[in-house]
């Protein structure tokens, strides 16, 4: 039975403040009416013996004690997931929007389902190891840190650097190998408008956006609704994956947006703060949205995350990539070195890894030689890191040969193998034939991680 509350005890921004008169529930949806009859939601976010804390989604200008009733539906929020949403724009509580104007469209979609957007934890017995592959098109995340289904595979970047553009680049370009349905869910996190505005052209300019759905949450909009979005997704994520058996493949853009409206709400909330004033359940939190991923067994569906988040400072120690690396089957890197050198994606290698992918690639997944290359890349492209420090010291004309071959191979690598265009579509061959390019500027003797069958078979002599 709904309880209607009269008088508000007070109003602190985003929140309200209620006298605790009933046995209300946490997570409980909140009716908000006032004298110009405008329809506003609520959630509660915090009980004790004597208040009732309410978070509004919308803002709370024209609220006071005297006119505003507050209705407790005693039903937590539900998003309506059908068909209908593929290729289309919704923010950040499901409802279908104009991206131009950000208004709210009058069609509604045909429900197939209404779900509480908390959904439920993965039984951790239920869970199958992940070991297929998806290609996003990128030959650094698919030579050397594989994308496989049911992971989480988030991507560190930093403020100026080109995470948008990386986003909608795997957002078009991704893929199974298979012939079985995909779908790509891409959540926007207190984003401005004209960034919604590239990803959604980016979208349709790719021919693919009936196999996307796009949630969007723009940086005005009220705090609440930046933490509710990406349950909304992945939300309907766990629908068309477990329900539809499709590979649905997630990208959360920012998750720093989210972690500082978390920070917000603590502290409107008076709560005790943890490291750099997040609150001390930011681990717990994070991990209620990045472990909603995974593969099930009985289930033919799978859902895959790449969480993007903005490391402060390039403080990759910072909690929220510190928090997000203990959580998620590894990480890439963005460097700012060599993106201010121009390469595209600039990925910084040496401290990227897909704990994952080791199990999954290889002669039936990928390619046989594919093992052997990557790790060969990655002790070579070290090699010729340090190769570069010791010019500094002893110029290059102190090199030997087999230094100046590492050198040569590390240039090959960063402007060939690492560096490709916005639109560059690369399968894994592709990709292959590139890696063998960069390792074929080393002598044999240098590829002592590679099996002799596969030097004889690809290696391609210096003319």
């Amino acid at each position: 039975m709904s309880v209607l509350y009269g008088k508000i005890k007070q109003i602190v921004g985003p929140l309200l403040f209620l006298n605790n008169e009933h046995n209300v529930q946490y997570g409980e949806i909140v009716k908000i009416y006032t004298d110009t009859t405008i329809e506003r939601t609520g959630q509660v976010v915090k009980i004790d013996e004597d208040t009732i804390v309410i978070e509004v989604f919308e803002d709370t200008a024209g609220l006071s004690s005297e006119n505003s009733k507050i209705l407790f539906t005693e039903d937590s929020f539900k998003v309506k997931i059908s068909n209908d949403m593929l290729g289309r724009t919704f923010n950040s509580i499901g409802k279908p929007i104009d991206i131009n104007t950000k208004n709210v469209l009058d069609s509604e979609i045909i429900t197939e389902i209404e779900r509480d957007i908390n959904g439920a934890p993965i039984n951790p017995y239920a869970r199958e190891y992940p070991s297929e592959v998806i290609q996003t098109g990128i030959s650094v995340i698919d030579g050397l840190f594989t994308l496989i289904r049911g992971q989480k595979l988030p991507i560190f970047s930093g403020q100026g650097m080109p995470h948008n553009a990386l986003a909608a680049q795997i957002v078009t370009q991704a893929k199974v190998l298979t012939e079985e349905p995909f779908l790509i869910i891409f959540c926007g996190i207190g984003i401005v408008q004209d960034e919604a505005i590239y990803f959604l052209n980016r979208f349709r300019e790719s021919g693919n956006i009936q196999n996307i759905i796009s949630f969007i949450n723009f940086a005005d909009d009220p705090i609440m609704e930046r933490l509710i979005i990406t349950r909304v997704a992945l939300t309907t994520a766990e629908y068309f994956a477990f329900n539809k058996d499709m590979h649905v493949l997630v990208i959360l853009i920012d998750m720093t947006n989210y972690a500082e409206a978390l920070r917000e709400l603590s502290s409107a909330k008076e709560e005790i703060p943890s490291r750099k004033g997040y609150p001390g359940y930011l681990y717990t939190d994070f991990a209620s949205i990045y472990e909603r991923t995974g593969k099930i067994k009985g289930k033919k569906g799978t859902i895959t995350q790449i969480p993007i988040l903005t490391m402060p400072n390039d403080d990759i120690s910072h909690p929220i990539p510190d928090t997000t690396g203990y959580i998620t089957e590894g990480q890439l890197v963005l460097s700012r070195n060599l993106h201010k050198r121009g390469i595209f994606p600039p990925f910084e290698v040496l401290a990227s890894i897909s704990r994952l992918m080791k199990d999954s690639i290889g002669e039936n997944t990928t390619r046989e030689d594919h093992k052997d290359i990557s790790s060969q890349l990655l002790a070579s492209y070290s090699s010729a890191l340090e190769v570069r420090d010791l010019i500094s010291i002893v110029g290059e004309d102190g090199l030997n040969l087999n230094q100046k071959a590492i050198l040569k191979f590390g240039e090959i690598f960063e402007n060939e193998f690492l560096n490709q265009g916005l639109d560059e579509n690369r399968d894994f061959t592709t990709t292959f034939d590139i890696a063998w390019r960069a390792l074929s500027a080393l002598p044999k003797t240098q590829l002592y991680r590679i099996h002799q069958e596969l030097i004889n078979k690809y290696y391609k002599e210096q003319v």
